[in-house]
């Protein structure tokens, strides 16, 4: 999956976060919200790139477009962690889970989350 700039990364959030699907008014609206105010051709030609990269895809509603993802926000995150492993930890998740342990960015509640999880799921009942 192609990499995409920060702020290509807040257009998506911003589809993501309404089902995955959103007009250009809402897109607006939701980075209004988080006070970036950005220009009509700057969000235009974001949008235009995210659909060049295959992240997004437009269809016309009347005279509007409505901007749908095509990568959900999860496998997003999950292609985005394997390349950052690979990448700074040389594909380690131990050494990974040890810089967040020790940079105190893992919490031993974490943890415990994170073993009962591991734990469903070698025994083969995922459960949240």
């Amino acid at each position: 999956m192609q990499q995409i700039s920060d702020y290509e990364l807040e257009l998506m959030k911003a589809i993501w976060n309404n089902n995955g699907s959103a007009l250009y008014a809402e897109i607006v609206s939701t980075l209004s919200g988080k006070g970036m105010n950005w220009t009509k051709n700057t969000i235009i030609t974001l949008l235009s790139r995210l659909i060049d990269k295959g992240l997004l895809k437009a269809g016309k509603i009347g005279h509007r477009n409505r901007y749908t993802a095509i990568v959900s926000a999860e496998e997003y995150q999950s292609s985005q962690t394997e390349n950052f492993l690979s990448k700074v930890y040389e594909g380690n998740a131990r050494d990974l889970v040890a810089t967040l342990i020790q940079k105190d960015l893992l919490s031993s509640s974490d943890y415990d989350d994170l073993k009962k999880h591991w734990q469903s799921i070698t025994h083969g009942t995922l459960s949240e």
